[in-house]
């Protein structure tokens, strides 16, 4: 299979390459070469990027209005294939790899291993299972609760034994649990450096819901790989962020979706004054954390009030325009920054690559929104 492109971006920031062919063989790039005048080829686009990588997701979740009385008044089976549509459109959308960071009776390690078997299409997947909580905690109905370091241990190797490959803590308030305050610790620094430890001691990354500023500090001193959300950090944080080696996700469209959608008025109103809260502190943070160098990945909470699987591509549009990102450093960090996170491939396209690209009608740096209706969507060197 030869693939010209007009210009490719290969997820990393070296300069793009102008008049290239992708040859793929098999599920891998074999090579890219220069495009020869004449030469025969199979597809072209005026632009190729390898495909996007959500790092963070529900996909039990379809973006309803209030996601908890979703989960309260759903079935597992009626969750599980919602789920099975939600990776599909995700799919479809140039989403060729995804971390399912929280879900309800193992739907998304389930969902994982049947995609990987080809019973179903959808992205390459990373899948927690219930997210770690204190009781009452912030996720609680799609959680495992914990009150102590010992707990805490148990509940992952329980989320091992129904085959999670990452692990999600919860470590602040969040908000679309009633009663939980989005700055106010959760999970305290003994639980979360015990799971953390044992998730580590089992090869397993683990990520923490993490919006207040102590929070964030405790997973950050209790090794934790990436903090989610991230919005209430402070310079003590950030230090902490590049000292630690840790990422940061901050899931942008989250509080940014609810609000755009205050006319409906179907959300609960709990939801919508914390989502303005959070939004306040993003808004100041997450661009100050961007410029002093801390790393930033791709991650949407795609799931949640109207952030649809399908729009990922506005995730990377928001790190465009609130962080100043150019659209090459946002489509890095919604590839190879997010591919690392997730560790399943390098989330760039050369030699020896896995053959996920995305075939787009114009150069992102024309259009960034070009991206959220690719021509032409590749995974594994399948046609999608």
């Amino acid at each position: 299979m030869i693939v010209r492109a007009g210009i490719l971006y290969d997820g990393t920031l070296d300069p793009p390459k102008r008049g290239v062919e992708l040859v793929v063989e098999g599920a891998f790039v074999k090579e890219i070469r220069a495009a020869q005048e004449g030469a025969a080829y199979d597809r072209a686009a005026a632009c190729v990027t390898p495909g996007l990588v959500n790092a963070h997701a529900h996909l039990e979740a379809s973006g309803e209005p209030d996601m908890m009385q979703m989960v309260a008044t759903t079935t597992c089976n009626q969750r599980m294939l919602r789920a099975v549509e939600n990776a599909r459109k995700s799919l479809a959308a140039g989403i060729t790899t995804i971390r399912d960071i929280g879900s309800s009776n193992a739907i998304a390690p389930d969902l994982r291993d049947a995609i990987a078997a080809g019973r179903i299409l959808g992205p390459r997947m990373r899948a927690a299972g219930a997210v770690l909580c204190m009781t009452g905690g912030h996720g609680w109905p799609i959680g495992r609760e914990v009150d102590s370091p010992d707990e805490a241990r148990k509940a992952v190797r329980e989320q091992m034994k129904i085959g999670a490959d990452c692990i999600k803590l919860i470590a602040t308030g969040g908000v679309m649990t009633k009663g939980a305050v989005p700055g106010n610790a959760q999970l305290t620094y003994d639980e979360l450096y015990a799971a953390i430890d044992e998730a580590h001691r089992h090869g397993l990354r683990v990520a923490a819901h993490a919006i207040g500023t102590q929070g964030i500090k405790n997973a950050l001193r209790a090794g934790i790989d990436s903090i989610e959300h991230g919005h209430m950090l402070d310079n003590e944080a950030i230090e902490l962020f590049k000292e630690r080696g840790a990422r940061l996700v901050p899931t942008l469209a989250a509080p940014t979706c609810i609000l755009e959608h205050l006319e409906e008025g179907r959300q609960p109103q709990y939801v919508v004054e914390k989502a303005k809260y959070v939004n306040e502190a993003m808004l100041r943070n997450i661009k100050r954390a961007y410029e002093a160098g801390v790393t930033i990945a791709g991650g949407s909470d795609a799931g949640t009030p109207y952030n649809y699987h399908e729009n990922y591509a506005y995730e990377v549009e928001l790190m465009h325009r609130l962080l100043g990102m150019t659209p090459q450093q946002a489509l890095h960090a919604a590839t190879h920054v997010a591919a690392a996170l997730v560790g399943l491939h390098r989330g760039v396209l050369g030699p020896g690559e896995p053959a996920d690209l995305l075939l787009l009608g114009k150069d992102i740096h024309e259009d960034l929104r070009v991206l959220r209706r690719p021509d032409a969507v590749m995974k594994d060197g399948v046609w999608i």
